[in-house]
């Protein structure tokens, strides 16, 4: 998504994108916008486990050799410091006056992962003539490499044309028809891969504090002698823990009331997001997160975990709430938003206003045309 928004906004540059054929029904080259795009390894989507990936970074240094022979290229940059990276670091040994450009946009914690992948990624740090990473925790993680180089945090970006377009009530009925929605219920939103990481485990049981009004999260006296509210949790996307998210929300009894919506377009998720009332993920571990972004920018307060790169764009209580990873916490702070109407207003408020300024992608796409003038481009 993120190298697409920003070769559309370019108009002045030509990009030659060279990937993992991994699907073997995929078309080994196409145009997109102004981009060519090349799938290589065709042999290895025969298989579906490691082979992919150990030898990616060779068959994509073959195939951009091929094409440095027929044509001059001005720049070698490498999205995300593994895999088809391990290309670029061999290229620059071959073209040492060709500037090597480095974008690093892991979600995990680094420092948790394997000594190897750590080892490789500092190698292809070491290589590079310039950097950008997608938040200030990515930045200094590639400055703990390489004290020297020159890294620009240039943040992933939203389509506020998307996220921010209205909606016809016919369109917000017949969604909240689909997914048995009724007017008067309190909805909370979590969009994600379903991975261990974005913590949405935390979610179904901070969910089911809400659900038994557990008094731990209760954020007023008052708020066990109020009318029982009927809450649904909404859940988009799809991952490896689907099946052991479903398990836990029916032995915590909540099947009426979680929804798991699955994959959906990227086009359609804004009125998903418009239906409800707080978007949530208490993540363990995160590079930056988009969809709190996206989120901000459809008028959703959001909720979240002081880790990575969410610092960069989350103050508390000013745009938007931090949690810790105890479920009662989670749901402490989503009764917050629930019962606070003026904090409500001023973190949907101060959340757009936060993304448009920074986070624009046409903002984006211009400081990555100044990373690409500096390398003499």
């Amino acid at each position: 998504m993120a190298i697409k928004n920003i070769t559309d906004r370019i108009n002045d540059f030509e990009f030659d994108l060279i990937t993992g054929k991994l699907d073997k029904n995929s078309l080994e080259e196409e145009v997109i916008g102004n981009v060519r795009i090349f799938r290589v390894g065709r042999f290895f989507s025969l298989f579906n486990f490691f082979l992919p990936k150990v030898f990616l970074p060779q068959a994509v240094f073959f195939k951009a050799r091929s094409l440095l022979k027929k044509k001059e290229h001005k720049l070698i940059h490498a999205f995300q410091l593994s895999g088809a990276a391990g290309a670029g670091w061999l290229l620059k040994f071959f073209y040492p006056k060709l500037p090597f450009l480095i974008t690093l946009q892991e979600g995990k914690r680094l420092d948790k992962q394997g000594i190897l992948i750590n080892f490789f990624r500092k190698l292809i740090i070491k290589k590079a003539d310039a950097a950008t990473a997608i938040s200030q925790y990515l930045k200094n993680y590639i400055l703990g490499a390489r004290k020297n180089i020159n890294v620009e945090v240039i943040p992933n970006g939203v389509d506020l044309k998307n996220f921010s377009r209205q909606f016809s009530y016919g369109e917000f009925t017949d969604l909240e028809d689909s997914l048995d929605i009724k007017p008067d219920d309190k909805i909370i939103v979590s969009v994600s891969r379903l991975v261990s990481k974005n913590g949405l485990d935390l979610l179904v049981e901070a969910f089911s504090k809400l659900m038994t009004n557990d008094p731990l999260c209760q954020s007023s006296s008052e708020a066990s002698q109020r009318p029982t509210t009927t809450y649904k949790l909404l859940i988009i996307g799809d991952g490896p823990l689907k099946e052991s998210l479903k398990f836990k929300v029916k032995s915590l009894k909540l099947q009426n009331n979680v929804i798991f919506v699955g994959l959906i377009s990227h086009g359609d998720l804004p009125i998903y997001l418009k239906i409800a009332d707080v978007f949530v993920r208490p993540a363990r571990s995160e590079g930056l997160g988009s969809a709190f972004l996206e989120a901000m920018a459809a008028g959703i307060p959001v909720i979240a975990t002081k880790v990575g790169g969410i610092p960069d764009f989350l103050e508390d209580r000013k745009t938007g709430l931090f949690c810790s990873l105890d479920p009662a916490d989670i749901a402490s702070k989503i009764n917050i938003v629930f019962e606070n109407d003026i904090l409500r207003k001023e973190l949907i408020e101060n959340g757009r206003k936060l993304v448009e300024e920074k986070y624009d992608w046409d903002k984006i796409a211009e400081q990555y045309k100044a990373v690409f003038k500096n390398l003499n481009i």
